[in-house]
């Protein structure tokens, strides 16, 4: 089974804004630019999730229905939750409440929002389910840079492991664009 981690357009928010879970839209153009290079990338047979979030679904309906089954819309694709940080710019948050989250990356709150604890853990329930409803072909995730590094994060390392803000992996796919990964066999994960 082939997962595409397919990330959400360019949202319109200023650059060096925290808008995790706040619901901005992303650019009509990007989005629609996105879902015609998408297009001619899938394969015939796939199903499709998407995160709540309207970046994320308006990529979804641009694309236009899977060709297996209907859309699936799924708060544990939504993107992390930074809570009072949302909408703030990131220099504005401060130094002191950064260096807290780095320093114990894993259970940290930021904002008082969700922890990357939190986000693995609903990223892991999602992924073991693909194996109890997967109904062949490839499946399309439309979700978040968060999501796709939690995804990154639980094939390399298993949900046992808790990363450290240096080992978080650095690298997600541009606005509009994607990441295949191949998913281990049924049993083997979760």
């Amino acid at each position: 089974m082939r997962l595409w981690l397919v990330r959400h357009a360019a949202p319109e928010v200023a650059p060096g804004v925290c808008y995790g879970r706040w619901d901005v839209p992303a650019e009509r153009g990007a989005t629609a630019a996105a879902a015609e290079a998408l297009r001619r990338a899938l394969p015939p047979r796939w199903t499709g999730w998407h995160s709540r979030l309207q970046r994320a679904r308006a990529l979804a309906q641009a694309l236009g229905a899977p060709p297996h089954g209907a859309w699936r819309c799924d708060e544990r694709l939504d993107e992390l939750d930074f809570g009072a940080w949302e909408g703030q710019r990131w220099d504005d948050i401060g130094a002191a409440a950064l260096d807290a989250w780095v320093a114990n990356f894993a259970h940290h709150r930021p904002g008082a929002g969700e922890s990357v604890t939190d986000l693995l853990r609903r990223v892991h329930a999602a992924l073991g389910e693909l194996h109890t409803r997967h109904l062949g072909g490839d499946v399309v995730w439309i979700t978040h840079a968060g999501v796709i590094r939690a995804v990154q994060w639980l094939l390399e390392h298993g949900p046992a492991a808790l990363p450290r803000a240096d080992q978080w992996p650095a690298q997600a796919p541009g606005w509009g664009q994607w990441r295949v990964v191949a998913l281990p066999a049924l049993g083997v994960f979760p």
